[in-house]
């Protein structure tokens, strides 16, 4: 099954950041031909059944590379994930179950968008369950915790219900984050009509870069570059619901901001 440059680009960026267990997992994934299969019929699903925006193997990773830089940003910053913090694990375990849950977070998007989240689990356990086998063998202890969390990212990632724990949380803002006008080209040149939901297409076609950096004040800045104005839109509906009741929201500065125009802080 061929990949798009994009996809191997991203792939690339993503194995540069691992090492040990993470990339191994990372690997596997990258490599499984039904996750994927998954991947692929998810963004076809979207775009061309449903008319969403890209749902498929290239947000998937995007969203992926952005959890995991939040991740090291928050290690650098010397924050415990939930794993640690409790002493039940590592932080090399709990970047496993990031990287697993934000890999396949949308597979849901290949059945419908109703209830995708939780109709994601469903599909992405054989992955999920193949991959950490090969990555812990037989340690049912470390499997069984990080699957726990790989399904609270995978089913939490669309707000719709309470996440409890720091590796979730990132799931959630790395999603929130991919919405560069790259993500919205397909849908915006396919569709001509006007139809409602075009306010997320336009703005986000007006999102020029979203960056993650170390901030001045907490560990995390997110600084998004929008040629309109029409791309607060997505900040204020998309990404800032996602940030508001998550558990990695006191670690997070959140700005906005028109070219040329001041900088509109929201954390």
């Amino acid at each position: 099954m061929r990949k798009s440059p994009k996809e191997i680009e991203i792939e690339k960026e993503i194995l540069n950041r691992l090492s040990g267990k993470p990339a191994r997992a990372a690997s596997l994934i990258f490599n499984d031909a039904e996750a994927q299969a998954l991947q692929n019929y998810a963004n076809i699903v979207s775009i061309k059944r449903l008319g969403y925006n890209d749902h498929g193997p290239v947000h998937m990773r995007k969203t992926a590379l952005n959890a995991l830089i939040m991740f090291d940003l928050l290690c650098q910053a010397e924050i415990k994930f939930c794993l640690e913090e409790e002493k039940i694990g590592t932080a090399e375990e709990s970047k496993v179950a990031v990287l697993i849950s934000s890999l396949l977070h949308d597979v849901g998007m290949s059945i419908g968008r109703d209830n995708h989240e939780f109709l994601g689990v469903i599909l992405a356990m054989p992955i999920i369950e193949r991959t950490l086998s090969e990555v812990y063998a037989e340690d049912i202890e470390k499997k069984t915790m990080i699957r726990s969390l790989i399904v609270e990212g995978i089913s939490g990632h669309m707000v719709t219900k309470d996440i409890h724990s720091l590796e979730a949380g990132l799931v959630l803002i790395g999603d929130g984050c991919d919405m560069e006008k790259g993500r919205a080209r397909i849908v915006f040149l396919l569709s001509r009509i006007p139809q409602v939901g075009d306010i997320h297409k336009y703005s986000a076609n007006s999102i020029q870069k979203v960056e993650i950096i170390k901030g001045d004040e907490k560990p995390i800045r997110i600084l998004v570059e929008m040629t309109e104005s029409v791309g607060f839109f997505q900040i204020e509906e998309v990404l800032f619901p996602k940030i508001l009741s998550n558990p990695v929201k006191p670690y997070i500065e959140l700005y906005g901001q028109v070219t040329g125009e001041e900088m509109r802080r929201y954390l």
